[in-house]
């Protein structure tokens, strides 16, 4: 077992975890559409979004200072929590490179610290293509890691697209007055997700190790249309049909995993 870093002071390293999610489907009538961002407000309201980083809280090892949230109209909601480190050292699991719990186990602001979710749920006005996308930042100092809110988090969310990025900043001092730029080992973001995770999704990495910065992208491997398709009208869709929303729903899906527009 390593012997732990023993510092002069503070830890003063500041690690940054931010992704985004996007759940993609497709709702054929006005109707359909309002009744998607009517289920996406209920299912993702502020309230429930403030349960979600509370338990985040507690698995990376902080104390909830301050809780602020807001609903948007028509749609949308946002949650910051400031956070402050526990006055324990944290266990070896929460720092280590694995990945964090499951679901069963929210978000916070820190007093050196902060968590934010901000969700945006978007229709396109003639494909019918519905596209909700979660922005999370997860933002620490000191020994804690916000990398292991990250398994949890993507499995709260139905997620057909995950970037993650994660750097750390910063530097803080050994007893003998070394700097030390980071804190842990760390090689692929993909070391912190599960196996059911690393097992259904596409991944892609680009690392730049000497600046501490990596990122890591996420598309899902299986797609089956049933799972796409939002309201009464879509299940009276003829095989043409299916298979002209298919082409849509993974092209949508391919833009935003590529990060640029591509020829239909």
């Amino acid at each position: 077992m390593k012997s732990k870093l023993k510092l002069h002071g503070f830890n003063n390293l500041t690690k940054t975890l931010s992704f985004n999610i996007y759940d993609i489907c497709y709702a054929e009538t006005p109707q359909d559409q309002q009744a998607y961002v009517e289920y996406i407000n209920k299912e993702y309201n502020a309230k429930r979004l403030t349960q979600i980083l509370t338990e985040v809280v507690d698995i990376i090892g902080a104390n909830i200072l301050n809780i602020a949230s807001q609903d948007y109209e028509p749609q949308g909601a946002s949650v910051t929590i400031l956070i402050s480190e526990e006055p324990v050292t944290p266990t070896d699991s929460q720092i280590e490179e694995s990945p964090g719990p499951l679901p069963e186990i929210i978000l916070a602001h820190l007093d050196k610290s902060h968590i934010t979710v901000h969700t945006y749920p978007e229709i396109h006005p003639v494909d019918g293509i519905a596209t909700f996308r979660v922005d999370i930042d997860v933002s620490t100092c000191g020994v804690i890691s916000p990398l292991k809110a990250l398994n949890f988090l993507i499995h709260q969310f139905d997620s057909d697209i995950v970037t993650v990025d994660y750097r750390v900043r910063g530097f803080t001092r050994d007893v003998e007055g070394k700097k030390h730029f980071i804190d842990h080992e760390i090689n692929s973001i993909q070391n912190y997700l599960s196996d059911d995770t690393r097992d259904a999704y596409q991944m892609t990495d680009v690392n730049v190790y000497q600046e501490n910065l990596f990122h890591t992208k996420m598309l899902l491997k299986n797609f089956e249309l049933d799972n796409y398709l939002f309201g009464d009208a879509t299940s009276n869709l003829s095989s043409e049909q299916r298979a002209q929303v298919t082409d849509r729903v993974k092209h949508e899906m391919l833009e935003i995993f590529y990060a640029r527009n591509m020829s239909s």
